[in-house]
């Protein structure tokens, strides 16, 4: 299994946040994570990739224990080199232009050169319609722009997973399609991908897999066309708007 999460538990000052999470990916899955504001979806991504400290649990990549302390900096710096994230607010650096917000990263953490890493950058920027706007700055962007830079930025230190954190909620709905047919192009490139997304129509259509989450915990894993027309569970169906049927409903991780 490329990534496996056992009994994670997290909490913010005594609140409970993720309680207990237990999940299997595969390399090479696509797995859309989904639930109402506040159920934990984010902090889940953020505790994959260290971005928050775990309270108990453990998460591996191949095999091998990452869920190490935050301030474990080297190990995450490693960690990260596999696991990229792209996030809701882009953060990008602002004083950078869209080339060198890109080849940080490969030159500062990989060792790259600078060479090497535009080349990279500029392949990557030429998929994603960006090429003509390398030497633009973030702030001359519109925010779907920004957004398929932030992915450039992730792809280019080569991760062998990306986690997008609601990457479209930020956008004016114009933007929203040319981020997904970004994301979408990925799906054949082999790459594991975890999305925490609003986008019901775009899970169903890109995810192998759909989580969906309550309260901090995973309650159904179904596929997407189970989960979409008939979910095993209440809280599903009342996501989704669907008439709820007790007798049909139960309440279960699948």
């Amino acid at each position: 299994m490329h990534l496996t999460i056992r009994n994670l538990k997290k909490s913010f000052n005594g609140n409970i946040v993720l309680n207990p999470i237990d999940l299997d990916v595969a390399q090479g899955e696509i797995i859309a994570i989904l639930g109402r504001s506040g159920c934990g979806k984010s902090t889940l991504l953020r505790c994959i990739n260290g971005l928050e400290e775990i309270d108990s649990g453990e998460i591996h990549l191949h095999g091998k224990l990452i869920s190490k302390p935050a301030s474990n900096y080297a190990h995450w710096v490693e960690v990260r080199k596999k696991i990229g994230m792209v996030f809701q607010s882009y953060d990008l650096f602002p004083h950078m232009n869209v080339l060198n917000n890109i080849i940080l990263g490969p030159m500062k953490v990989e060792n790259r050169s600078r060479k090497d890493a535009t080349q990279a950058a500029t392949k990557l920027l030429e998929r994603v319609g960006m090429l003509d706007k390398k030497l633009a700055y973030p702030r001359e962007l519109s925010g779907g722009q920004k957004q398929r830079v932030a992915i450039c930025r992730a792809l280019c230190m080569n991760p062998e997973i990306i986690l997008f954190d609601e990457v479209t909620a930020a956008l004016d709905p114009e933007m929203v399609r040319e981020v997904l047919d970004v994301i979408k192009a990925l799906k054949n490139q082999g790459l594991t991908l975890i999305i925490v997304t609003h986008e019901m129509e775009f899970a169903e259509k890109i995810a192998d897999r759909i989580v969906f989450m309550e309260a901090g915990k995973i309650i159904e894993i179904n596929t997407p066309a189970q989960f979409f027309n008939f979910p095993r569970t209440v809280a599903a169906r009342q996501f989704l708007n669907l008439p709820v049927d007790d007798a049909a409903s139960i309440d279960h991780v699948s």
